[in-house]
């Protein structure tokens, strides 16, 4: 689920322009969800909103010039502001179950400086933040790049960054579950994968048997996991190619924390290594694998024991992707009965495939 409109969604947007003030012009992007129901079609919650944007902006000696582009997701109402200087600012709004992200955004801001941007505003109650832009994601530049030449390396550094940004944040792993991040612990999760299959409204009977009969092998993975000696943190859960800002000298920085869930931090790998399979083939993946592992080293887990540990994360993450498609702002009438449903049966049945790690 991206957090950062970029130029490139894979989806037909449809885009509806609307003056929402006389002297701001407003352009909503609702994507491939021309359904979606979001705070920002009540008047009362869309000028409460803006009237905080404006008294934040204000603080830090700024004001709103226009145009507004809004994107609007079942997930999230995301509003581009422009502002006098050459960057813009973004408003994000979350639904109530994902209103920790705010808070662990500005969390982050504090524990981790230098692999994250430092908010300009939050509203933790209300799921709110007003960040300062980033400037051009990684899925930006790799598609800018002549030819289309992408080098197989791509993702290398941007993981050994990551991986050492969850080490640091390991004994915070306490605080950030505080602070409302689900929690995907590795003893947690057949608990989890009870609840998501009994409550899955898309699987099919065939799916259930297949699921029911993994049940006791999951249950054995959580419990290796659980025992490989390498501490829970943060998992992102998502991190693809539009969730990081290109390096300014040399560093990258991680947002959109909408996903994100306590457990075993090797889960984390695998979005962007099926990022990179998508771009440059399977080959490229045992050399991410053990570039995401560098930091990781030392800390008397054998090289054997991480790649274990690896594997297993891959074959469980996706518990973690389903349970994140649940986090919407309600449907419509005659919508789906449960959003996200069809997402989650898709990660689900991905329990059941083999990793590639």
């Amino acid at each position: 689920m991206a957090g950062k409109i970029t130029a490139g969604e894979t989806t037909t947007p449809e885009i509806t322009a609307v003056e929402i003030t006389a002297d701001i012009p407003t352009t909503v992007d609702r994507g491939r969800f021309p359904d979606a129901v979001s705070p920002w079609e009540d008047p009362a919650w869309r000028a409460e909103a803006l009237d905080w944007v404006t008294e934040c902006l204000a603080a830090h000696g700024l004001t709103e010039t226009g145009p507004r582009t809004v994107r609007l997701r079942p997930w999230s109402v995301l509003v581009r502001l422009t502002v006098a200087g050459p960057a813009p600012v973004w408003f994000k709004a979350v639904p109530p179950a994902a209103t920790f992200e705010a808070g662990l955004t500005e969390a982050l801001a504090r524990w981790v400086p230098e692999r994250v941007l430092t908010p300009l505003a939050v509203e933790a109650a209300r799921g709110w933040t007003l960040t300062p832009d980033g400037g051009p994601v990684l899925w930006e530049v790799l598609e800018g790049l002549e030819g289309g030449a992408v080098d197989a390396r791509y993702w290398e550094e941007p993981l050994r960054q990551y991986a050492s940004m969850q080490r640091a944040l390991i004994p915070y792993a306490d605080a950030i579950e505080t602070l409302g991040v689900p929690t995907a612990r590795p003893r947690a999760l057949p608990a989890l994968f009870d609840r998501l299959v009994a409550e899955n409204t898309v699987l099919t009977l065939e799916d259930r048997a297949v699921l029911e009969a993994l049940r006791p092998r999951v249950a054995d993975w959580c419990e290796e996991l659980a025992s490989s000696g390498v501490a829970d943190s943060l998992d992102h859960a998502d991190l693809h190619e539009k969730q990081l800002f290109a390096p300014v000298g040399g560093r990258y920085a991680f947002f959109d924390w909408g996903d994100a869930l306590v457990g075993h931090p090797f889960s984390s790998l695998l979005v962007p290594a099926l990022a990179a399979r998508e771009r440059c083939g399977p080959e490229v993946l045992p050399r991410l694998r053990d570039a995401y592992l560098e930091p990781w080293t030392g800390e008397g887990v054998t090289a054997a024991g991480l790649r274990r540990a690896v594997s297993l994360a891959w074959r469980l993450a996706p518990l973690g992707r389903a349970a994140s498609w649940g986090r919407m702002f309600p449907v419509p009438p005659g919508g789906p009965a449960v959003p996200g449903d069809a997402e989650a049966a898709h990660w689900l049945r991905e329990l059941s495939v083999s990793p590639l790690l």
